[in-house]
């Protein structure tokens, strides 16, 4: 049995280098996977989710660009795991396989929306959520253009008094993205929480109606269902399936409305 498994993690790394032969990625058009740790990804990885495609990159927390595989985000690295961004990749490439994607991962795990402003300092990751997202963008730019901000984040606000104030959170955060981007037209999707979320705390209901909400008066935003998607176990983070399947709604997006430019 080794045998056959260290067969198959060769062939596996033999693809990768036949894929993967140039030394950088052509010039990419870039997501921003911003949110917390259902963005980030928390589903068990699996052999499809290693799977490399030549038009489809990453950015490592060292600034660096390599072919995208799960786990991409870094930001607690004990539980990091399958998120959406991938199968959202593969699905827009599958649509244009003309497009070259560059994946920015800046996801960090149990970050409220009031850390994701300029200068919030987020303790339990010692980190910056929003400045460090902006420092990666903006050097991942040197290599392509802003494509899309791709947002899922709410079950740390999911409480009454957090909850009302939410679309006024979010809206400010659109609008600081897009100023220090300097991208006021760049379409900015977010995701609902899962049904899973909404059944044990009725506050997460109260998100998911915001999130729709906000999205219909802010211009070039949309919002993608979580309905009917599951949970891995413990009520907040989707099982790796499901994590897939978001994704491939987040690309549907922007697959119906036309929305990505090269």
């Amino acid at each position: 049995m080794k045998i056959v498994v260290n067969a198959f993690f060769f062939a596996g790394i033999v693809t990768i280098c036949l894929a993967f032969r140039q030394d950088k990625p052509p010039r990419l058009t870039l997501f921003l996977l911003i949110g917390q740790s259902n963005m980030a990804g928390r589903g068990t990885p699996e052999a499809e989710d290693q799977q490399p495609n030549p038009h489809v990159w990453m950015f490592t927390k060292e600034l660096t660009w390599v072919p995208a595989r799960d786990p991409m985000h870094f930001d607690k690295p004990a539980v990091i795991g399958v998120g959406p961004g991938l199968s959202f990749a593969k699905r827009l490439s599958a649509a244009d396989p003309n497009l070259n994607i560059g994946l920015v991962p800046c996801a960090v795990g149990g970050s409220g929306i009031d850390v994701w402003k300029p200068g919030a300092y987020y303790e339990p990751t010692q980190s910056y959520p929003y400045d460090d997202a902006l420092r990666r963008a903006r050097k991942a730019l040197e290599n392509g253009q802003l494509g899309g901000f791709i947002w899922h984040q709410g079950e740390s606000d999911s409480s009454p008094e957090k909850a009302s104030a939410y679309g006024e959170k979010l809206a400010g955060l659109v609008q600081w993205f897009r100023k220090d981007l300097n991208a006021p037209n760049v379409p900015f999707v977010v995701g609902t929480l899962g049904d899973f979320v909404v059944k044990r705390n009725p506050s997460a209901g109260t998100i998911n109606a915001t999130l729709q909400q906000v999205t219909q008066r802010i211009p070039d935003s949309y919002c993608v269902l979580a309905t009917g998607l599951t949970d891995k176990g413990d009520s907040t983070h989707f099982d790796t399936p499901s994590a897939r399947t978001l994704g491939q709604r987040y690309a549907d997006v922007f697959i119906q409305h036309k929305l990505v430019k090269k």
